[in-house]
Order: C-alpha cells, then structure tokens, then sequence
C-alpha cells in the first residue's frame, strides 16, 4: 500500500504518494520532534532499512503527517512508532520550511511543523528496528561538534536545523 501525504502540487495541497512527492522533490508537509534532557538531545540513527538517507543520524523523530492529520497527533503518533515514546506534551516552536538532496535522485521540500518535549523521570522508550537502530542522548555542544566534523553522518535536515534554526527551535534551552 501506497502511503499519500499532503504535497502542494500547482499551487493546491493534495493527496501525494511519498515517493513520488520526494522524486519529483514536491513541496509537502513534515514533522520533526527534538527530545530533550536538560542539555542533551535524543538522536536518533535511521534504520538501514529506510529508502533515504539509511543509517544517517537525526532529530529524535520526523516524518509527514497523514491527510488532513493535526501536526500535533502527528509528532505524538510518530514517537511512539518509531522510538516507542508515550506519555510525552511536544510543543510547537516553529514552522520552517528547507529544501534538500537527500541522494538517489530524491528530493526533500518540506514544509516542517517542529516540536520539543521534554523527557521525565519516568521517560522510557523502546526503538522500532524497522525505523531506528541507535538511539543516543548527546549534548547540544557534542552534537554540533560531530555535524562539524563529519556531516556526512547527519540527515541534511539535522544539518540545516542545527545550523539555521537552533535559536528558533530551543531558545536559550540549548542555545543560551
């Protein structure tokens, strides 16, 4: 089964097969959601498995939200299948939009609903290996450490929001 997410196609959103709106680099809406832990953040290593961008570090999760489906439910429903998160409250911090080559003639342009939680004392999480094979808790300051050394092991998203958006996404919780 085809998975339809909403893509602008001449102006008007519609319903748009994920392949396809990535091949053809159509712009379309996403979701990402940054975990955090006092100064940490939880990364996440995208499954081998994964059509683009496999093995490649990034955000605690992202994804598209389903037709006509609340970013909010969105962000909730994705951390509990990729990462078995529950119990969380994301809040919204901004809506961006970025352009991406995310290899193999794919295309990513979305149009991003971001969203920070904030782990508890009782955070637990248990990865889908379909999704995530490493999950880690690294410091704002190690993480913008490792992008520099080695971007080639960073989605291009997790590049372009550490790079371009860290003030608009945590603020001074990370960046003051």
């Amino acid at each position: 089964m085809s998975i339809m997410i909403p893509a602008w196609v001449d102006g008007v959103l519609v319903p748009v097969e994920k392949l396809e709106a990535h091949q053809k680099g159509l712009r379309h809406k996403a979701v990402s959601v940054f975990v955090l832990r006092g100064p940490e953040m939880l990364l996440q290593q995208r499954a081998l498995g994964k059509y683009h961008t496999p093995g490649l570090w990034a955000n605690t999760c992202c994804t598209h939200p389903d037709w006509d489906e609340d970013p909010l439910t969105c962000a909730v429903r994705r951390l509990d299948e990729e990462l078995g998160i529950k119990g969380l409250a994301p809040d919204f911090r901004q809506n961006l939009e970025y352009r991406a080559d995310v290899g193999d003639n794919l295309i990513e342009h979305e149009v991003v609903d971001v969203f920070v939680a904030h782990a508890g004392d009782n955070f637990t999480m248990t990865p889908n290996p379909d999704e995530v094979m490493a999950a880690e808790w690294v410091h704002h300051a190690e993480v913008r450490k490792r992008i520099a050394q080695t971007p080639d092991a960073f989605t291009p998203w997790m590049r372009i929001y550490m790079s371009e958006h860290a003030d608009a996404i945590f603020g001074v919780e990370l960046t003051g």
